[in-house]
């Protein structure tokens, strides 16, 4: 391991080591970090747009100002926390432009198949809690309800879920990322929680829509 490894750990990172090259102006290197995070960054402002067009526009600024932020970008921390500290400002500015609420096309819940799915979400909002299913539940409706049940988060509870539950984030790296404490995190989530079991209790108990 080399001494400036040794300094900085973030060096130890692929996506890092990309990144530095990227900033010598290394097509090659910008394309593959594409290649390995398009579809993730996809898949959080999709879920947090409600629409895949918005997504993949959105997607495009977030990578347009990863290379236009090539030259100051400064390896201190892991990739993924910078570029998702660029597309949580892309999407805030994104929902902060709209004039009212649009009318939302829910897309399923796009997750890594090789990571825990959509049921993850379901798991985080019944932890702890005694809210246990009345009836018999379609997986795919139930899906759909929970879906629907984040889709009522407002943006920052959204996020800080999409971060921890979909792409596994610790609660400091989603800190850096929002521009919190890792304890404002904490507590985030919690309320996040609360929310999402509230909008979900009609359902699994009587069978209510989440509105």
């Amino acid at each position: 391991m080399s001494a400036a490894s040794s300094a900085n750990p973030a060096l130890r990172d692929p996506d890092v080591l990309l990144m530095l090259s990227v900033q010598r102006d290394d097509a090659a290197a910008y394309g593959e970090l594409m290649l390995r995070y398009q579809g993730r960054v996809k898949t959080v402002l999709r879920n947090l747009m409600g629409n895949q067009d918005a997504a993949d526009d959105l997607s495009q600024e977030v990578f347009l100002r990863v290379y236009r932020a090539r030259k100051g970008y400064n390896p201190e921390a892991k990739f993924s926390t910078w570029l998702f500290t660029i597309t949580n400002n892309v999407a805030l500015n994104a929902l902060r432009s709209r004039n009212r609420k649009p009318e939302v096309q829910f897309a399923p819940l796009a997750v890594d198949p090789n990571a825990s799915g959509p049921m993850n979400a379901e798991e985080f909002i019944m932890a702890g809690s005694e809210m246990v299913p009345a009836r018999q539940l379609d997986k795919l409706e139930m899906r759909e309800m929970v879906q629907m049940a984040i889709e009522s988060l407002n943006e920052r509870q959204r996020m800080a879920v999409l971060l921890h539950k979909f792409e596994g984030m610790s609660y400091l790296e989603i800190a850096e990322i929002m521009g919190m404490t890792p304890q404002g995190v904490k507590s985030l989530l919690c309320r996040a929680r609360t929310n999402l079991r509230d909008a979900l209790l009609p359902y699994m108990q009587g069978g209510a829509k989440v509105k």
